[in-house]
């Protein structure tokens, strides 16, 4: 193993020896302490504000009764469920545009986000499911969109622009069941869906809290357990072959769990947009460390999410906003950015 002026080993027991990068692991400390910052910010923004001394006393145990409820039973979920939501995010598409080997594969644009949305207003506008019910609605119909774009993209083998050419086929068609949808449903149904398909944390309890930390708890350390082999898959698959990567099932593993993630986050929170194709990138240019950079780009996710719930609460008056149109803001200026920076660089 060649060891960089940037890189250090780290010896584990057992024998076992890690590279560890010096500018990734400072960033993702930094990541770190800015997303516990946003979130003490967070606890502590609404119509009773509350100081971020008093937020932390409260999360040990000290607080008062009054600050007591208000944090730990009405805002602390809230704020989980972004920190949840936006690694999920992070994480997904960094395993997309790693896999692809594209900046665009991203599951906003793959379809996966979309294949939630069609299968949480089925549920909503033909048979007016419960917030769970939703939920599961959401969750299957992601991972049929999922399956179904894998297997239109697979050709002895998934190529990433073929793997991003359908996906951008299957979000079009999808949008066009989504439209249709809404125009058959009712105003009180079309008025929850519209509210569902924006991507919203308003509300968020512990009912949401429970189901994505479990996802995630499961997930993320499959993900980073396969870091290596990804890392290696992204030189081509003859490379990857040949220091034993099992090249297709291990890009169907991280595939399903990118899914998986990128459903439940919308299960969770609604379709929320340009999260999964920003963290990474934003992650890789800060780290500029070859690789997916999971760690950090789910990271990145939950700053991002963060940052932007407090902008949709604070940053335009007395109208808060959804989170997903905020994201939506940024994200359209980032991807229009990213379009010319691809363009200019002969790739698209």
């Amino acid at each position: 193993m060649t060891v960089t002026a940037t890189s250090r080993p780290l010896r584990l027991p057992g024998g076992i020896s890690l590279r560890v990068e010096r500018r990734a692991l400072a960033v993702g400390m930094l990541l770190a302490v800015a997303a516990f910052a946003l979130a003490v910010l967070l606890i502590g923004t609404g119509d009773f504000d509350i100081a971020p001394w008093d937020v932390v006393q409260t999360l040990l145990g000290n607080g008062s009764p009054a600050n007591d409820f208000i944090v730990n039973d009405l805002r602390l979920p809230r704020v989980l469920v972004a920190l949840l939501v936006g690694a999920a995010l992070g994480m997904a598409g960094a395993v997309f545009q790693s896999v692809s080997r594209n900046p665009l594969g991203s599951p906003d644009l793959l379809g996966f986000s979309y294949g939630s949305a069609v299968g949480a207003l089925i549920v909503i506008i033909l048979f007016g499911g419960s917030a769970t019910e939703v939920a599961v609605g959401a969750l299957v119909g992601g991972l049929l969109a999922g399956a179904a774009v894998y297997l239109l993209a697979y050709k002895q083998g998934i190529h990433g622009y073929r793997l991003v050419l359908v996906g951008i086929g299957a979000s079009a068609m999808l949008i066009a069941v989504i439209q249709y949808l809404i125009t058959k449903a009712r105003l009180v149904e079309a008025s929850r869906a519209m509210v569902w398909l924006t991507g919203s944390l308003a509300g968020r309890d512990w009912a949401q809290v429970w189901p994505l930390l479990a996802v995630c708890a499961v997930l993320f350390p499959l993900v980073l357990g396969q870091g290596r082999a990804l890392r290696m898959m992204e030189m081509g698959d003859d490379a990857a072959h040949a220091v034993g990567v099992r090249v297709e099932r291990t890009r169907l593993l991280l595939m399903l769990a990118a899914i998986l993630l990128t459903t439940a986050a919308s299960a969770a929170a609604g379709p929320i947009s340009f999260v999964a194709l920003a963290a990474p990138q934003l992650a890789r240019r800060l780290t500029r460390s070859p690789g997916a950079n999971l760690a950090t780009a789910a990271l990145m996710g939950s700053v991002v999410l963060l940052a932007s719930d407090w902008a949709s609460q604070r940053a335009f008056g007395a109208d808060q906003l959804p989170v997903g149109v905020v994201t939506g803001l940024v994200g359209g200026v980032y991807l229009l950015w990213l379009l010319v920076t691809e363009r200019r660089a002969g790739r698209i």
